[in-house]
């Protein structure tokens, strides 16, 4: 399975953009801003709902008022960092694949992350529709606010080719 990963990073690293962003002098720091500004969206709105669902902030809004305000720009967050991200893979892929860091990255704590995230999100809207939040809603907030710390601490020790 990791020869199958490799063979389709060198791919990628052949194509126009993958040789653009690694070749290009401005094109790869480009990307980089691409994908923290995707992943400053994504984050940011995720700590908004998680921070409200542990009764953290103002409470002009419950939590499910504001899981759906925040949800179109909570997605495409997640979408532009996902974009910046596989544009940033494409450049050195076979590199990253070698990075033990990155390795749990994609393969442990994001998926862990989103899928936890697709849950609160599902679930903000029972939990969150009186300013009462359950113990659940509060554990489960905390929860996700710790696997993206996760997912962060370990993109910090990819080094940036």
């Amino acid at each position: 399975m990791f020869e199958l990963l490799v063979s389709f990073a060198k791919w990628l690293e052949g194509t126009p953009w993958g040789i653009g962003v690694r070749t290009s002098l401005w094109a790869y720091p480009f990307t980089q801003l691409i994908h923290f500004t995707g992943l400053s969206i994504w984050i940011g709105t995720n700590l908004a709902l998680d921070l409200r669902l542990l009764g953290w902030g103002k409470h002009r809004e419950t939590a499910a008022q504001l899981r759906d305000d925040l949800f179109a720009w909570n997605w495409i967050g997640f979408c532009v960092a996902v974009l910046g991200g596989f544009l940033l893979f494409s450049s050195t892929g076979s590199t990253f694949l070698v990075n033990v860091a990155f390795r749990w990255k994609l393969g442990v704590f994001v998926p862990l992350a989103l899928t936890w995230h697709i849950v609160v999100q599902s679930k903000a809207r029972t939990w969150g529709q009186t300013s009462d939040t359950p113990m659940i809603a509060k554990l489960s907030g905390l929860a996700e606010i710790l696997l993206w710390i996760c997912v962060i601490t370990a993109a910090v020790e990819i080094p940036n080719y």
